[in-house]
């Protein structure tokens, strides 16, 4: 047998494993048809090393059987990338050809990249805010969506049609939404009516480009209804607003939450979480709320804390409760930068979550590579 090393990058999570998985020394591990439901199934037989017959694997990826981008595929890449041409095609969408069919294409590389590796995609929410804000609360808002519509086990076409209406929402305004995000003062009437009225113009915008998908276009324009009717521009309640409206609705909030503006700092994911069950109990879902909540964690993945021991580290997968995550120290108890970044669960009593930290309360400089590996590459 010739023998191909792997990593986690080419292991889909929640799909069949394509072949048998063998061990350094030669015995199988893990049968063709396993599925790996969490990256710390593998975690620990990853570091002894896996490896696949290299042959099968080249013949599984001529007959197409393996998505090439699994290959070699780095999440961050992937999403990086996404973020880029969806602010070139969003802006170019009155002389655009074919633009449901790009919007689609994105829409599914952001569905690959969350599948790859879902602690990376929700990863890059708090710690990869480089670059264009609108275009990137859009990716960022497609990530949670489809994290939470799998968990609603929604058909692999619907959550592609979800995250295309994520990467949509705001299409009428994303010119005006970097100067928005800056403001330190509140906004002008013509900028109300701007917002007021993006929904429904962004509808009128990729109506006009040629779709017509009635659930994508519907859940644009409902994205910003409430339960109790006071949402706009349509005064909706509960049960006259599309699940999946609801589900953009919520990931928009959380995502804008987090991210830094100008004239304040982010908010503390658990903080926006709270900030959105509790301040929003009569305008969202509350069922939702708490799936949101529950897929999440109540420190989300990217989330800086200090440990009861005094180390400081980022989330950077859900633990066996929504409130014990693992975390990857950077920092030691006496404050120094450790010279590799160390797993701990927060289940132990001497390294429980003592409190959750700003980013710009952690003065160490890392990549997203150090935590995740090639997976989280740049």
């Amino acid at each position: 047998m010739s023998n191909k090393r792997i990593s986690m990058s080419d292991i889909v999570l929640g799909q069949p494993l394509q072949w048998d998985i063998y061990g350094s020394d030669g015995n199988l591990l893990l049968r063709r048809g396993f599925v790996v439901n969490s990256s710390h199934q593998v975690e620990t037989l990853i570091e002894r090393g896996l490896f696949v017959d290299g042959e099968v694997l080249d013949q599984a990826a001529r007959d197409k059987k393996i998505p090439k981008v699994i290959e070699q595929a780095s999440v961050l890449r992937i999403i990086s990338q996404v973020r880029n041409e969806l602010r070139t095609l969003s802006y170019n969408l009155a002389t655009e050809q074919n633009a449901r069919e790009k919007f689609l294409a994105l829409a599914k590389q952001v569905v690959v990249a969350t599948y790859l590796d879902t602690d990376v995609a929700l990863g890059c929410i708090l710690l990869h805010q480089e670059g264009n804000y609108s275009a990137r609360h859009c990716v960022d808002s497609a990530v949670v969506s489809i994290v939470i519509a799998r968990a609603l086990k929604k058909t692999e076409e619907e959550i592609t049609l979800l995250a295309a209406a994520c990467l949509t929402m705001n299409l009428s305004m994303l010119r005006q939404q970097e100067r928005l995000q800056e403001k330190s003062e509140g906004l002008n009437p013509a900028e109300q009516e701007l917002i007021f009225k993006h929904p429904q113009e962004s509808v009128q915008q990729l109506m006009s480009a040629g779709i017509r998908d009635e659930g994508w276009l519907s859940w644009i324009l409902h994205h910003h209804e409430n339960e109790d009717g006071t949402g706009y521009p349509l005064k909706k309640r509960s049960a006259e607003i599309p699940q999946n409206a609801k589900i953009i609705s919520i990931a928009d909030r959380y995502c804008a939450r987090v991210c830094a503006r100008s004239y304040r700092k982010s908010l503390l994911p658990n903080a926006a979480l709270r900030d959105i069950l509790v301040g929003g109990k009569t305008t969202v879902d509350l069922m939702l709320v708490t799936l949101f909540i529950r897929e999440l964690g109540t420190y989300p993945i990217g989330t800086f804390v200090k440990l009861e021991n005094g180390e400081i580290g980022v989330v950077t997968s859900k633990g066996a409760t929504t409130t014990t995550p693992y975390v990857h120290c950077l920092i030691g108890p006496r404050g120094a930068p450790l010279s590799a970044p160390i797993k701990r669960d927060t289940q132990r009593t001497l390294h429980a979550i003592r409190e959750v930290l700003h980013r710009d309360q952690v003065n160490i400089r890392f990549s997203m590579r150090q935590l995740w590996g090639d997976v989280a590459a740049q």
